[in-house]
């Protein structure tokens, strides 16, 4: 099929013959590269009447489809976001694809982010391509772009040099390997003399690196004997080393002036695997039993997964769905299976584990924001399904009769917190509704309802993300919500022996109250919980009322003694006491023991106890410093650092108070430069100081 053809029958979705006809690309970079303009301008070329958005890009925060038809094929484009805190949009993203073009601007280069985006591909040996933009900018650089790619990502070859106006404007690309100039307009010519200088001064190199990927092994010879080596073949290998992940090309572009456009969609069609060749995510049984391995077969049993779930003020729910083996069809039943509990290891809030049954609503091929009905979308293609109420983000789909259940990408932890509660009674009664159904649609936001400090805290990426999950609440769901600090569940402890009596008498008319006891209030080691001992004699406290002390003592832990945390490792020891015939009750001892309990406190005897935890920061060489430092301000114990995985990375092991965690995602993107990343888990309660203990008990009271 020709692209005229292509062009003409895009009003209607694609039907790809067969996985070989698919190519699912995927966007990424930094924010600001242009990867959202370079997408639209890659849709526009293929999509009659299409017109790309003029102008500044608002920064994108969610995963864009478009399933165009080229060279005979069905290519579906993903747009990922490119700031940090929307990274779960772009792992969804990854997860689709099959290739990726790294958009990276020619003024601004490559950030950390990045450059660990890039090493995780090459894990997974996904074939990349580099798209140099905004090469019109004055601090601009095609050379300089070069050199910072080989740094960064350790091998990448220029395929293509451009070509520039006097202005600056990039009105061509110059070919290395088949030595002509092609405009933005697919017309190619033979280069001037100085072009051709340009490209002889560097085709030698690139001819070198095609030939240490080349199966032909006699073609170093050939080439240092001096024989002119055919352009096809040449051209060939190139393309296969591209599919296999061992050669990543680097081309300009300017989608202003189109220079670069067909030349992407050139090595979209012939050098990108498509999913047929790619491997398939691991999978069981929903129970973790052994399945037959899959292939990506039209004709297989159906195992998809869901990508990412939004909501359409029209169309209400859509998931956009990757299909890796088997058709899916509108109106059949599903099996819908989601385990990401199972896979974190430990149980998440709004993610109940789940098997259901399902009808496969409408099916839709995506083009941006448009929806074009579709009847079935076979294994490797990506689809838009209609109303699937019973499936999240992440969830397997397959039939009801062999159900699987398929691994998901791995899924950024959410680590910066905000408590909000709702702005009038009317969110109050909509609130939990909502944050049900923006869980469902986003795996990197965590919802808590912590039962310590009471409030209900959703935990997420960075403040963008926070400032879009609490803008789809008000937007979408009609709910406004607002902030509130973060509180960390803080411990009391009493830090000596303290020996009080507990007093309560009282005398108002009939019965009274009246019950004395005297305690010794000792702490234990962490971890110690709560002690009663009764060493009474002499019956100075009936034996029916000694339950009633350890009950009042109990129940005074949860409510705390200085600042109103709960109170633990003590030991509570009940010696003496008085009790009066008629006035003594149960109520009453239990009265005087919390007294007691409270009496004894103050700043001299009870201190507070702040959870620790051990943080691990992953980090360029470069900012090492940095962040050890500014963990030494948060009252942070470095442990030691050894060298990561990735050459240029190290991880730092630290110990650190969660008070000074809060806005640590934060601060240690801008401490780090956007290199930095963390993990944390809690070890243990240990002492706060003095000065930061009267901060937290006066804001308490």
């Amino acid at each position: 099929m020709s692209k005229a053809t292509a062009a003409r029958e895009s009003s209607s979705a694609p039907v790809p013959a067969s996985p070989e006809h698919i190519r699912n690309v995927v966007l990424v970079g930094p924010g600001g590269a242009g990867k959202s303009t370079l997408f639209e301008h890659l849709v526009a070329a293929r999509v009659p009447g299409r017109r790309p958005h003029e102008g500044e890009h608002e920064r994108s925060v969610g995963v864009e489809v478009a399933a165009v038809e080229s060279g005979g094929l069905t290519v579906n484009l993903i747009d990922t976001p490119g700031y940090p805190d929307f990274v779960g949009e772009l792992r969804a993203g990854l997860r689709a694809a099959d290739a990726a073009i790294f958009v990276i601007s020619g003024a601004d280069g490559i950030d950390g982010a990045t450059a660990l985006l890039w090493q995780e591909c090459a894990a997974v040996g996904m074939p990349r391509i580099i798209a140099v933009s905004k090469l019109d900018m004055p601090r601009s650089d095609y050379a300089d772009t070069i050199a910072t790619c080989r740094r960064v990502f350790g091998d990448a070859q220029p395929v293509y040099l451009p070509v520039h106006s006097d202005d600056k404007t990039v009105v061509g690309a110059m070919a290395l390997i088949s030595q002509y100039v092609a405009d933005g307009k697919g017309a190619r010519r033979a280069p001037s003399d100085d072009e051709a200088a340009t490209i002889e001064e560097h085709r030698g190199t690139l001819i070198e690196a095609i030939i240490e990927e080349s199966e032909d092994d006699s073609l170093l010879d050939r080439y240092l004997s001096g024989e002119d080596l055919d352009v096809a073949q040449l051209v060939a290998d190139t393309k296969t080393a591209i599919g296999k992940g061992t050669f990543f090309p680097m081309l300009p572009i300017s989608p202003a002036t189109g220079v670069g456009m067909e030349e992407i969609y050139e090595l979209i069609e012939t050098a990108f695997p498509s999913p047929a060749a790619r491997p398939l995510p691991a999978a069981t049984t929903p129970s973790g039993g052994d399945i037959a391995e899959l292939a990506c077969d039209p004709k297989g049993p159906l195992v998809a997964e869901v990508i990412r779930t939004s909501s359409d003020p029209y169309v209400g729910r859509l998931s956009l769905v990757r299909v890796f083996s088997g058709t899916l069809r509108a109106e059949e039943v599903a099996h819908v299976s989601g385990h990401l509990s199972t896979f974190l290891g430990h149980e998440l809030e709004g993610h109940p584990e789940h098997d259901d049954e399902e009808r496969v609503g409408p099916l839709s091929s995506p083009l941006v924001d448009a929806l074009r009905p579709k009847e079935f979308a076979i294994a490797g293609d990506i689809v838009l399904v209609a109303k699937l109420s019973k499936a999240e983000t992440s969830d397997t789909l397959s039939t009801k009769d062999h159900p699987v259940l398929v691994e998901p990408w791995v899924l950024p932890e959410p680590l910066l917190p905000v408590a909000i509660h709702a702005k009038s009674k009317a969110d109050e009664d909509k609130l939990a509704s909502a944050l049900q159904r923006l869980v469902a649609e986003d795996v990197t936001m965590r919802m808590e309802h912590n039962a310590e400090t009471h409030q209900v805290v959703l935990w997420a990426m960075g403040q963008a993300h926070i400032e879009e999950l609490l803008g789809r609440l008000h937007e979408r769901y009609g709910v406004q919500v607002e902030a509130e600090p973060f509180r960390t569940a803080l411990r009391e402890t009493f830090i000596k022996k303290v020996i009080v009596k507990g007093r309560h008498v009282k005398q108002s008319g009939g019965h009274g109250q009246y019950a004395v006891c005297d305690l010794e209030i000792e702490p234990l080691p962490r971890g110690g919980g709560f002690e009663f001992v009764d060493k009474v004699v002499g019956g100075a406290v009936p034996r029916n009322f000694i339950p009633s002390v350890e009950k009042g003592a109990r129940g005074q832990l949860d409510k705390g003694v200085l600042a109103g945390y709960p109170l633990v490792d003590i030991r509570v020891t009940l010696f003496d006491g008085k009790a009066h015939s008629v006035d003594s009750s149960d109520m009453a001892f239990q009265t005087a023991a919390a007294i007691a309990l409270k009496e004894a406190a103050n700043e001299s005897t009870v201190a507070l106890l702040e959870p620790i935890d051990a943080v691990d920061i992953t980090v360029s060489d470069d900012y090492v410093g940095a962040v050890m430092s500014d963990l030494r301000g948060r009252r942070g114990q470095v442990l030691g650092t050894e060298p990561a995985r990735e050459s240029g990375w190290t991880i730092v092991h630290a110990e650190v108070p969660q008070t000074e965690l809060s806005r640590y995602p934060i601060d240690l993107r801008s401490v780090s430069h956007g290199t930095g990343s963390f993990t944390r888990r809690q070890l243990r309660y240990d002492y706060m100081p003095a000065d930061k203990a009267k901060e937290y008990a006066k804001a308490e009271k």
